[in-house]
C-alpha cells in the first residue's frame, strides 16, 4: 500500500466521524420537537387544555360568576296570591316608589305583626307608638288602662302565623296603603291581680284572624309602615 492510499483512507475515516458526530446529534434533538409560538403545552400529557369558556382572569369576573351560580340555585319566589283590584295596587304601589318590594313587605309585615302583638300584651305602650299610628296607637292604649284598672294580665303567646295575604293595596292621598288578612294560632291566658288564671289556656292554641291596614307617605325619607287600622277577619 502506497503512503499516498493510507493518507487518503486516514482522511476519510475522520470525515466519518465528523459527519456521524454531528448527525447523530441532530437525531437527538428531532426526538423531542421545538414547540412553536402556537402550540404551546396542551398535546403533552398532563398539560392543561384549552378551554371553550374563558376562565375568569379578574375579581369582577369571578365575582359575576359566584352570583350567576347563587341565582340558578336561588328558589323562585312565586308572588303571593291576591284579588286583582290588590294586584293592581301593589303595581301601582311600586311604581310610585321604587324601593317597595312585595315580599319584603309581607316578611316585614309578620314581624311588625308579632312585635304589636306581644308589645300590646305586655302593655309597653312606648313600642306601639313606635309601630301605630296614633289612633290605633290610643285605642290600644286605652285597652292597656282598662286591663291594669282591672288588675289583670296577659300571659299569650304567638304560636305561629299560619297565612299572611293581601286583602287590598293601593295609594290615597300621597300615601301607600296594604290590608292583610293574618290567620295565626295564639295561645291566650288572663290572670287576675293575684296571678290566677281566669281566662283561656297555654295549652290550647285558639285560631285569630285579624285584618290589619299598613300606611306610609310616600314621600316620606323613612321607610318603615304604621299599623293604621285594626279588625277582626
Amino acid at each position: 500500500m502506497t503512503p499516498e492510499i493510507v493518507i487518503l483512507a486516514m482522511i476519510a475515516a475522520f470525515l466519518g466521524l465528523r459527519l456521524y458526530s454531528v448527525l447523530g446529534r441532530r437525531a437527538e434533538h428531532e426526538e423531542e420537537p421545538i414547540q412553536g409560538r402556537f402550540e404551546g403545552r396542551q398535546g403533552r400529557p398532563g398539560a392543561p387544555r384549552l378551554s371553550a369558556q374563558p376562565k375568569p382572569d379578574s375579581k369582577n369576573d369571578a365575582e359575576n360568576d359566584r352570583r350567576a351560580r347563587a341565582d340558578r340555585q336561588a328558589p323562585q319566589r312565586e308572588m303571593p296570591l291576591a284579588p286583582p283590584p290588590a294586584e293592581r295596587g301593589l303595581a301601582e304601589i311600586a311604581s310610585a316608589d321604587r324601593r317597595f318590594d312585595t315580599f319584603a313587605f309581607l316578611e316585614g309585615a309578620q314581624g311588625a305583626y308579632r312585635m304589636i302583638l306581644e308589645a300590646f300584651w305586655k302593655g309597653d305602650k312606648a313600642e306601639l307608638e313606635q309601630l301605630c299610628d296614633k289612633d290605633v296607637h290610643a285605642s290600644f292604649a286605652a285597652a292597656i288602662d282598662a286591663r291594669n284598672a282591672a288588675g289583670e294580665t296577659l300571659d299569650n303567646k304567638l304560636v305561629r302565623i299560619e297565612e299572611c295575604t293581601v286583602v287590598a293595596a293601593g295609594v290615597e292621598g300621597g300615601f301607600a296603603r296594604i290590608t292583610l288578612r293574618f290567620r295565626a294560632d295564639i295561645a291566650a291566658v288572663t290572670r287576675n291581680a293575684a296571678g290566677e288564671v281566669i281566662a283561656g289556656s297555654l295549652d290550647d292554641a285558639i285560631e285569630t284572624v285579624d285584618v290589619w291596614t299598613f300606611t306610609r307617605a310616600l314621600n316620606s325619607p323613612d321607610p318603615d309602615w304604621l299599623l293604621d287600622e285594626t279588625d277582626e277577619g
